[in-house]
């Protein structure tokens, strides 16, 4: 009986065959026998609680002692729960995510459309470039030659080829020629003024075919502005130019032709003698620079 009772005892404390011993665990009255069940109980109830942890954790342990069919049931129900938690949380406002993604959708479709339009820098940029590439490098002059000796000065000249061709042919308009013809006493168009007509087509810098009979005039003014103080001289313009009916109605849009040619200038009005006479030594053989105001030198 007493060997019986320790086969039991030692059968009793293995934890894998608690479940199937406890009806067993039953002999007549004996203290030891109702600890003993008492005890494999306890391992029993640990053992289970134990497994039960593992596989909400879906720790290896679990799906170690579990079939795989149990497993994928688990590792579904557990993915089911947490996308139904996350439909939760998003409808709840819970998701700190949400409000990110948004953000960035947001975002994205800002530098869309920034990308469609150009910016304010980059129109800046492309601006300052075109200048760059519109204006001359600094050049050196000779003044003065004695000897061995030169005398040379640094200047800035914008005048190009094709503001000079330009020039020359603006000159066989019909328009321009009578109002050359008209200024006998050349009060605004000597040649020193009209010399300043081709350096400023050069500050403005477009194409040289783009240059009309309107550029020729708002050319002119502005250098008689700068160099001539008599006003009403320069305003023998208007009716060669806009006609002798309407120039009365027409003249204030030329003024204002004539701020936004300035503007296009950088407001670079003043133009040297030197520079002048270099024009005119282009082609000084132009019956153009014959046109020396009496009493000049």
């Amino acid at each position: 009986m007493e060997q019986r009772l320790r086969v039991l005892q030692a059968l009793a404390s293995s934890p894998m065959l608690a479940p199937t011993l406890g009806p067993l665990c039953s002999p007549a009255g004996s203290p030891t026998s109702h600890l003993a069940c008492l005890h494999t109980d306890h391992q029993a109830e640990r053992c289970h609680v134990q497994h039960t942890q593992a596989a909400q954790d879906g720790s290896p342990l679990a799906s170690s002692s579990a079939p795989p069919e149990a497993v994928s049931e688990q590792r579904t129900r557990r993915m089911r729960g947490q996308k139904r938690k996350r439909l939760m949380d998003v409808k709840g406002g819970v998701v700190s995510s949400a409000p990110l993604a948004l953000k960035r959708t947001s975002a994205a479709q800002d530098s869309s459309a920034l990308a469609s339009k150009p910016t304010s820098s980059e129109v800046v940029s492309k601006l300052k470039s075109w200048k760059k590439r519109s204006q001359r490098r600094n050049m050196w002059t000779v003044t003065h030659v004695e000897g061995t000796k030169l005398r040379i000065n640094k200047r800035r000249s914008s005048y190009r080829a094709e503001d000079q061709e330009a020039f020359y042919r603006l000159l066989e308009d019909p328009v321009i020629q009578s109002f050359l013809k008209a200024d006998s006493f050349l009060q605004v168009s000597d040649k020193y003024l009209l010399s300043m007509v081709v350096e400023y087509f050069g500050r403005v810098g477009l194409p040289g075919h783009l240059y009309n009979r309107i550029h020729f005039f708002l050319a002119l003014y502005i250098a008689s502005d700068m160099e001539e103080d008599n006003p009403t001289a320069k305003q023998n313009i208007f009716p060669f130019l806009l006609g002798r009916e309407h120039w009365q109605h027409l003249y204030k849009k030329f003024l204002q032709l004539k701020v936004e040619f300035f503007c296009a200038m950088e407001y670079r009005a003043w133009v040297t003698r030197e520079l002048c006479e270099e024009i005119q030594a282009q082609n000084p053989h132009h019956w153009v620079w014959s046109r020396v105001r009496p009493g000049a030198p």
